[in-house]
Formats: C-alpha cells, structure tokens, sequence
C-alpha cells in the first residue's frame, strides 16, 4: 500500500508539475474583447445618465462593482470551456495553477474595496487607480503561465493606476472614463496579444 500511495503522490506531482510549465489558454480573446467593450459600455452610460448611475462615490463604485462581476462571469465561463478543450485531463490542474497565482491580488483588491467602503467612504475616489493596480499585480503574478507579451499589459494597467490615482485625486471627482478608457484599451490590447500567441502556438505545432 506505500508504495501505491507514494505512486499516487509522484503522479500527483508530475501532474503539479506539467499544468506549472505548461501555457493557459483558458482566456479566450473573444471574451477579453468583450470585456472592454463592456467597461466602455459602462463609462458610455454613466457619461448619459450620471443622475442614475453615477450621482455620489458609492453609486459609482457600485456600478463598476456589478460590470467588473458580468465580466468575471463570462470569462470565468470561457475558461472552464476552453481549458477542457485546450488542455484535456491536465485543465483541471491548469486552472488550479493559474487560480492560485491570480488570487492574492484579487483577494487583496476585494478585501480592501471592503475595507474601504465600510470604514474610509470618503475615499472611495481612490478605488479605481487601485483596482488597476491590483489587476496589474495579478497580470504580472501569473505572467509565466501566460504568453510573455502579456507583462506589458500588466505594465499598462500599472501605470494607468497610477495615473488615474493622481488624477482623482486633485479633485476626488470621478469620471467614468478613469475606469473605461484604461479597462478598454486594457482588454483589448489583451485579447490582441492572446490572439496572436495562440496563433503562433498553433503554428509551432504544426
């Protein structure tokens, strides 16, 4: 029986293993695009109706809160499909992997937007320029497991972070562009740059 069991568990580890060292193609660029097209989407509608959608800090935040979720739902749906098919018997562990190395920042990102909003509401105008910094310490946190090019999309929402923070903050006035245009240009230079690695995966293979 040990020496079943310590099979199991080197099996168990040749698996850890390869889903580490090998590409996810979970994130599909149909749906990376999509989820631009839904931040300016949301930017659009809060510019049109900012009596509805954008009156204070907290109707702002929450607005972004429920587009940010749509787009977690769809490329969450994405990757559950296109990992099963990509990657076979090994998806599972693949996306294990991938989870693991995403979810500090997104923990980090949610446990302070919490924080914030139930503590400092006075600074909810800061939200933004975190979230896209959180987002870009998530890109960087599972580059090696993505195609290389995509460290520069993790550059882009830094910066953009950046920038949105010392913009909001000589006003603490939110626009739906500091959440939009980032995001958009975000997602859809990442669903450009997924295209085109997939493309050259698929050509290696041939």
């Amino acid at each position: 029986m040990k020496d079943i069991d310590r099979a199991l568990a080197d099996i168990s580890d040749m698996r850890t293993q390869l889903a580490a060292g090998t590409m996810f193609r979970g994130f599909g660029p149909v749906v990376m695009a999509l989820s631009g097209g839904l931040a300016a989407l949301a930017a659009i509608c809060q510019s049109v109706w900012p009596s509805l959608l954008a009156t204070d800090h907290t109707t702002y935040v929450l607005t972004w809160l429920v587009t940010a979720a749509l787009a977690a739902c769809l490329i969450s749906a994405e990757v559950y499909a296109r990992s099963h098919r990509h990657h076979g018997g090994l998806a599972d562990a693949i996306v294990l992997n991938a989870f693991e190395q995403f979810l500090p920042a997104g923990f980090a990102g949610l446990a302070i937007t919490m924080v914030i909003w139930k503590f400092a509401p006075h600074t909810l105008w800061a939200l933004p320029g975190l979230w896209q910094v959180f987002l870009a310490l998530g890109i960087f946190a599972g580059a090696r497991s993505l195609p290389r090019p995509v460290r520069w999309i993790g550059a882009w929402y830094f910066v953009s972070g950046c920038a949105v923070l010392m913009l909001a903050s000589s006003s603490t006035n939110l626009s739906p562009w500091l959440m939009g245009l980032p995001f958009m240009v975000g997602q859809l230079a990442l669903a450009g740059v997924l295209h085109f690695a997939y493309g050259e995966f698929h050509a290696d293979r041939k």
